[in-house]
């Protein structure tokens, strides 16, 4: 069977350049960063993958983007008989060989290599603006009115969170700034 992976580190990404016009048997695709392998339809991609199967990623980095996890990743699904295919990078056919392997590892050293380099970046551009007091934080993700009203009309902080798709923390921390 193949099975293809996508992954977008946001919602505004598109996946559609990921595995553009393959024939694959099942899809799944997660929209989250690619620190942790901690993913949920990822796990599902690696409960559905039996012996003989092959995986379709985009790149290594859409597979993750720590070397750890990654060689982890690899380690398990070739100990189990599957295959993995990397579609950008040549087609980069990871089996378990000692030159998948090697392949494999260069790719991953450089995958985390633009990581950090992207957090670095972005450190480096943070720490420019607020030096010129024009950095203020991420953008709002939060309506302190809508948590207000939720909690008014007698809604609980969690039922609040989850119905408004933050995080308890958040409302907490909306209340306690509005009241005091």
């Amino acid at each position: 069977m193949n099975v293809g992976y996508i992954r977008v580190s946001t919602a505004d990404q598109s996946t559609e350049r990921q595995l553009d016009g393959m024939q694959l048997d099942k899809v799944f695709t997660d929209t989250c960063s690619g620190s942790t392998v901690d993913r949920p339809q990822l796990r599902v991609a690696l409960e559905v993958l039996r012996a003989g199967d092959t995986l379709w990623v985009h790149s290594v980095d859409r597979l993750s983007r720590s070397l750890v996890d990654l060689l982890a990743l690899m380690q398990e699904l070739n100990g189990r008989g599957v295959a993995v295919r990397f579609v950008k990078d040549g087609a980069l056919h990871c089996d378990g060989t000692a030159a998948s392997n090697l392949q494999l590892g260069i790719l991953a050293v450089v995958a985390q290599f633009e990581r950090a380099r992207l957090l670095e970046r972005q450190a480096e551009g943070i720490a420019k603006a607020k030096a010129r007091g024009v950095y203020k934080g991420g953008a709002k993700q939060t309506d302190t009115a809508a948590i207000l009203g939720a909690i008014d009309n007698g809604m609980s902080y969690r039922d609040a969170a989850s119905k408004l798709g933050v995080s308890l923390s958040t409302v907490q921390r909306a209340v306690k700034a509005a009241r005091g």
